[in-house]
């Protein structure tokens, strides 16, 4: 299950190691007890922690356990992974209509992020999928300016194929195509 995270303080909640940490573990049903033991740390101190990323919203409670004279909690994270909306990050993008500039692509990427992230959360939420599509590719130019006439071929094909396909009352999807330089890391990597 995929959580987003759009609000500056529940990211805050869950940025320190120890709170990153319990969220990993709570990935799993557990009790404070077990926690503490699988950290080396005082009970206490987990259920200080645990007691913030249940204020946030970040952990639930799954069910109370009688054990030994007290009430066991058991907990578990409302997410496996936690997507924070970049805008919580600080990034105050401008809006630059530049289709080669950088900021142009990091600014859509991130309105991607956010609104996929909104949307599966709320797919989640209601037990159903929700349906995407993902296209990646490299290609590698002999010259710079390659990548100006590629993007114009693109935009031409890419023109054609939703005048082919789109349909007035249609259920109505984003298409975003971007390209970066490819780092290091993935030039050698097939997919």
């Amino acid at each position: 299950m995929l959580g987003y995270v759009e609000e500056p303080e529940k990211l805050r909640v869950a940025l320190s190691p120890i709170r990153r940490r319990l969220l990993e573990l709570l990935r799993e049903p557990s009790s404070a007890t077990q926690l503490a033991a699988a950290l080396e740390l005082p009970r206490q101190r987990v259920n200080y922690h645990l007691r913030e990323l249940e204020k946030a919203g970040l952990i639930a409670l799954v069910e109370e356990r009688q054990r030994r004279g007290f009430i066991e909690r058991i907990l578990r994270a409302k997410a496996a992974t936690l997507v924070v909306d970049p805008a919580v990050m600080g990034h105050a993008f401008t809006d630059i209509q530049d289709q080669y500039a950088a900021e142009h692509l990091v600014d859509v990427a991130a309105g991607t992020v956010r609104d996929v992230a909104r949307m599966q959360s709320a797919a989640d939420a209601d037990g159903k999928r929700l349906l995407t599509f993902t296209l990646e590719a490299e290609v590698r130019f002999a010259e710079p300016g390659d990548v100006h006439r590629f993007t114009d071929a693109l935009t031409e094909a890419v023109r054609r194929t939703i005048e082919q396909f789109d349909t007035e009352n249609g259920r109505p999807y984003r298409l975003i195509a971007g390209g970066h330089p490819a780092s290091r890391r993935t030039e050698g990597e097939q997919g």
